[in-house]
């Protein structure tokens, strides 16, 4: 049983994009969704499948790299907010996250978004993870 599955999706694309995997396979979840639809709107991410029809239902991401260096897109994964430790903030708190190169997704009233989102709707939430 996963007690943090925010965490395991996180470290799962992070591994996989270390060991220089093309594609990664991650147990579904409806926050997970809207992550994944967050990263590859951001370009963090080459593609993404949900797998909705089969038990257990999936989402299959296919991870991005630069063409000559073999560089993953990502570069850094950080879990904010844990079950354990809540991290709320209001609209003057909204990290930057490397200065605005990255993004931090933000779990707020209106759904999930990204703090520059949330920054110009002036509304805080909690702090699901940075992105870089």
């Amino acid at each position: 049983m996963l007690t943090d599955p925010i965490a395991d999706y996180l470290t799962r694309i992070r591994n996989a994009s270390m060991a220089k995997h093309r594609m990664v396979e991650i147990p579904s979840s409806k926050l997970k969704k809207e992550i994944t639809k967050i990263l590859f709107d951001k370009g963090y991410i080459l593609n993404y499948k949900f797998e909705d029809d089969i038990f257990p239902k999936t989402i299959k991401i296919a991870l991005k790299y630069h063409p000559q260096t073999k560089e993953s897109a990502i570069s850094n994964l950080t879990r904010i907010s844990t079950p354990g430790l809540r991290k709320y903030v209001g609209v003057k708190d909204l990290p930057r996250v490397l200065n605005g190169l990255g993004i931090a997704i933000i779990s707020t009233s209106r759904g999930l978004m990204t703090d520059k989102e949330a920054r110009a709707l002036k509304i805080g939430g909690e702090v699901i993870c940075y992105i870089s």
